[in-house]
């Protein structure tokens, strides 16, 4: 094979593709001088379109932390209550949960990455107040088992959307399972600007209306306050990015989708695991990962193919620093943290990208003792 150089992500080429009709409405936001406030054109535009997609009020904010922050808020998260979620995700999921003064408990997941709804109720104690379900790497939960548990111990359901736009369970978008849905729109994600940004998707509409004024100071005018806020606006030119890519997504989703349905069908599934997609389950892969032996030499050896990947997370949150006085016993969170790899899935890799990416991984394991434990 010949050597080829395969980024994991690439955004020149998205920027190429997209510079002929991004530019003008750059150059417009640009000219009009509107460029922040919770008012400025593109921000309401962008806000009343999700309104539309999800059915429910949709509230801008400036990263999916800030979404995450002020969306378990709205819903009543305070101190000394306890929010159920899992180890494996990105660390804002659980950072939130902490800075509201809220305590963090970590439960166990499926061999697909996302929380196992069979250790929630386990986990449920008189101080428990939510259900965080993390979407990771574009894969919907189970939502049809934790709504029927949050229904039987009265609790609220956040949906950490960061990296799920666009996915479903059964039919139906994630973000609409929920009392609250947490989007980031930071420019790793499938849908994403140029800059930090995020939203939230709110069941009860009183919700919006409280986090619309929180994110502005507490503003009622210009010059008065209802409450002490936050700084926390999308600005308007990134909101006139994701208006715009809003129209390609759906493109975007197919062919993530089909890079995908190559490697399920293409990788040696004797010494790779790519989790199934399930019927109920309409994925959006933000990130293709396969858990794999040797994972660490696998990724020097793709490196020296040219091929980029990354570990989405090398170490649990409940492993890391923060939480050393805490004892969270999460074997399964723990075997997949060695063994993940994400493997590029963007939309601009063709056949001959995806060839060699799954030849160079099949060959890794093809030419060494293939003594490994198989899945």
């Amino acid at each position: 094979m010949n050597l080829m150089k395969i980024k994991y992500l690439n955004f020149t080429e998205q920027w190429k593709e997209e510079k002929k009709d991004l530019l003008p409405i750059i150059n417009r936001i640009l000219e009009s001088g509107d460029y922040v406030g919770v008012n400025a054109s593109e921000v309401i535009a962008f806000q009343k379109k999700l309104k539309n997609i999800f059915s429910r009020s949709a509230v801008t904010v400036n990263s999916g932390t800030d979404a995450l922050t002020f969306g378990m808020y709205a819903i009543g998260i305070r101190r000394g209550d306890e929010v159920i979620t899992t180890s494996n995700s990105y660390i804002a999921s659980t950072s939130t949960i902490v800075h509201l003064g809220a305590k963090p408990i970590f439960v166990e997941v499926l061999p697909n990455q996302n929380i196992d709804p069979s250790k929630i109720e386990k986990a449920i104690t008189k101080k428990t107040k939510a259900i965080m379900a993390v979407h990771l790497t574009g894969r919907s939960c189970d939502m049809s088992s934790i709504v029927r548990i949050a229904n039987k111990y009265n609790l609220k359901i956040i949906e950490d959307c960061a990296q799920a736009f666009g996915s479903k369970f059964k039919g139906k978008l994630c973000g609409t399972f929920g009392d609250v849905a947490c989007f980031s729109t930071h420019p790793l994600k499938n849908f994403n600007g140029m800059g930090d940004g995020g939203f939230i998707i709110f069941k009860d509409a009183k919700n919006a209306k409280l986090i619309s004024k929180l994110r502005n100071h507490g503003l009622k005018n210009r010059d008065e306050a209802d409450f002490f806020g936050f700084n926390s606006r999308l600005d308007n030119i990134q909101a006139g990015i994701l208006n715009f890519r809003l129209k390609t997504l759906k493109k975007i989703i197919k062919k993530r989708r089909e890079n995908a349905k190559y490697y399920h069908k293409n990788l040696d599934k004797r010494f790779i695991f790519c989790p199934p997609e399930t019927k109920n389950e309409f994925n959006t892969y933000h990130l293709f990962v396969i858990q794999v032996p040797e994972r660490d030499s696998l990724q020097k050896y793709l490196k020296l193919k040219g091929i980029e990947s990354f570990v989405h997370y090398p170490r649990p949150i409940h492993l890391q620093k923060m939480f050393k006085k805490q004892i969270f016993l999460l074997k399964n969170t723990e075997n997949q943290s060695k063994r993940i790899l994400s493997i590029p899935i963007h939309h601009n890799l063709t056949k001959k990208h995806l060839k060699y990416v799954a030849d160079s991984i099949n060959n890794f394991y093809g030419k060494k003792n293939t003594n490994f434990r198989t899945f």
